[in-house]
């Protein structure tokens, strides 16, 4: 008996030490940073490309109100209801208490590319640091330095609502062993510049893969599914399909999607809403160039069917518009979730 113990102790003190050399927080050292002079103008532009008011302002009324308040005032509060439990979005505002007023520019990048708080506290991927690892470093330093000139809120948003195991942070290295390695986007040689400039800013700042493909249990994206449509995170509705096929988006031209994200006009003369139209509201702020090079890429995408099989799509659309009389007229049936983030 005494060695059966014995050996249960051995194993398990065997396994939390491979679980903490495992789940040691990997961060960028400060010596890869490059000595780069933070560009205000292109700062913002990463902010509106990012989308990063969308979910740190503080929504107008509910926690999950699409509208925000004042898109300058990242005190966040708002609240993404996921499998996983409730993520409660954090306050990103320059506060040095409330906010990350305190953090350098070190601290932001780590954070954005490695998923690691000062601190070394492994952050929830809720916030989508694994579509922003893919942006570089002197993107991020813009970025970092245009917020720094935003107002400060003291607002504190309540803490996550989030049960066992996934409450257990220190666990979240397992998973970024997976899906982060802090790389930057590498442009395809092969490809035009414009194409490359799309991948860019889908892939890194826009992170438009995390809501339109489909999770594993665990989280992570299914590869051969990406960009093919999910189901709703927060139980209502699907997110589409954008892929060039018969499923997605195949009949669309390249002016068809620049088109969309200019005015929120759809080919059949909708108009998409929901969280996507805020999503929008960004896009027709970027360059005509740059929305000519999203179309590009997101044209060039491979055709895949539905992640979702249509009739469930068609159950759980015909139960949401059940669920709230009148329906939504501006999205076609299916609706986005909010794409809450979490420091």
């Amino acid at each position: 008996m005494r060695r059966a113990l014995l050996a249960l102790l051995v194993v398990a003190v065997a396994g939390a030490v491979v679980f903490y050399v495992l789940t040691i927080p990997r961060t960028v050292p400060a010596s890869e940073l490059p000595a780069h002079k933070p560009d205000l103008a292109n700062g913002e532009y990463m902010f509106t490309a990012g989308g990063c008011a969308e979910c740190h302002a503080t929504p107008e009324k509910k926690c999950n109100d699409p509208k925000t308040q004042d898109k300058h005032v990242l005190s966040g509060g708002r609240c993404l209801k996921t499998p996983f439990g409730v993520f409660n979005v954090p306050n990103i505002s320059p506060d040095k208490e409330a906010g990350i007023g305190n953090w350098s520019t070190l601290d932001f990048v780590n954070a954005l590319k490695r998923g690691i708080a000062p601190g070394g506290e492994h952050l929830y991927p809720a916030f989508p640091y694994t579509s922003y690892q893919r942006m570089t470093y002197a993107d991020l330093i813009d970025l970092k330095a245009y917020l720094d000139t935003l107002p400060a809120s003291k607002n504190v948003p309540p803490p996550h609502e989030l049960g066992f195991p996934f409450n257990i942070r220190r666990g979240l290295g397992l998973w970024q062993l997976l899906y982060v390695d802090g790389k930057d986007f590498v442009p395809d040689p092969k490809q035009s510049a414009e194409l490359n400039r799309g991948a860019y800013l889908v892939m890194g700042p826009g992170h438009c893969a995390e809501c339109h493909s489909s999770r594993y249990l665990w989280g992570g994206i299914i590869k051969s599914e990406e960009f093919a449509g999910a189901r709703n995170p927060e139980g209502k509705g699907t997110v589409p399909n954008i892929t060039p096929s018969d499923d997605g988006i195949g009949d669309w031209s390249l002016n068809d999607i620049s088109y969309l994200l200019e005015t929120g006009n759809t080919p059949d003369f909708d108009v998409i809403g929901e969280s996507m139209a805020a999503v929008q509201e960004n896009m027709a702020k970027l360059t005509a160039a740059d929305r000519d090079a999203i179309a590009a890429f997101i044209k060039a995408l491979p055709a895949r069917p539905d992640a979702v099989p249509k009739s469930e799509q068609k159950k759980k659309d015909a139960k949401d518009e059940d669920a709230a009389p009148g329906g939504d007229t501006k999205t076609g049936g299916s609706k986005e979730p909010d794409d809450g983030s979490d420091y």
